[in-house]
């Protein structure tokens, strides 16, 4: 994915090995860029997407997309400044573990490949003498959260106090706000749209800690691994949620007749 083009707000861009890829399934689907490609525009892409299916070769002769793995977390260690997203889809999250970037995080994976998907974490762990990952059953996982961080609200607008986490859980419900969020905002229903970087960049009151983002994992790469197929989805909607907005995210799962579930967020809470 790389920035939005006119008035949308991701453009996508499929690579691969080859002018058309089948998947496991037998679909067969068209790439606009080959790996050597994509490796030349890897400063476009602001989101990575890994999809499952044919890990076994890629684990075999240690190829593509392996390469452009490494290599989009290296730009984002090199600039913490920047947003970046590494997302696998179903075994996907295998090359990810693989490569070792998964060490000291946490991670999920298809429910049939969980004890595969821990060896190949374990090993990489022992190969690069780093922390084990965290392999957990869940329909996802997300590191390293948010990219706006801070130690309060004023710095933060994603780090929220209890009364505030209920008062959201409320009107997420369909409850009337309370009285006193009422007073607070003249009257008028407090929005949940979340401030995504788009927001972000178009504030001059937060300014974020570049450095502090520097002594994450990754240079602060978020790092978010799904389940199976339509775990992808609550994935990606979670990304439409943090990137553009909550009702956003809510409005794209209700055209698809798809009842987004959340997953797990890493030192954070997913509202």
């Amino acid at each position: 994915m790389v920035p939005p083009t006119e008035t949308k707000a991701f453009r996508t861009i499929l690579a691969g090995g080859d002018e058309h890829v089948t998947s496991a399934q037998g679909a067969t689907v068209k790439t606009h860029l080959s790996y050597a490609e994509a490796m030349k525009r890897l400063n476009e892409i602001d989101i990575l997407v890994i999809v499952g299916g044919g890990t076994e070769k890629v684990l075999k002769t240690k190829s593509q997309p392996m390469g452009l793995i490494k290599a989009f977390t290296e730009q984002q260690k090199k600039n913490p400044a920047r947003e970046r997203t590494l997302l696998s889809v179903c075994t996907g999250s295998l090359i990810l573990g693989d490569t070792g970037i998964l060490s000291g995080l946490s991670a999920t994976t298809h429910p049939d490949f969980m004890t595969k998907f821990e060896i190949i974490c374990s090993n990489a762990a022992q190969r690069d003498m780093a922390d084990r990952a965290d392999c957990v059953d869940a329909r996802y996982v997300v590191n390293n959260l948010r990219f706006d961080l801070g130690e309060n609200e004023d710095e933060n607008p994603y780090l929220l106090t209890k009364k505030q986490y209920r008062e959201k859980r409320r009107m997420s419900q369909g409850a009337p706000p309370s009285p006193v969020e009422e007073r607070a905002n003249g009257g008028r229903r407090a929005s949940m749209a979340r401030k995504g970087s788009i927001s972000l960049k178009m504030s001059n009151t937060r300014r974020e800690s570049v450095l502090k983002r520097a002594e994450l994992r990754l240079g602060g790469l978020r790092v978010l691994t799904t389940s199976g197929v339509l775990s992808g989805i609550d994935g990606a909607l979670y990304m439409v949620g943090a990137l553009v907005s909550e009702e956003s995210a809510e409005e794209v799962a209700r055209v698809m007749c798809h009842k987004w579930s959340k997953g797990v967020v890493v030192d954070g809470t997913d509202v």
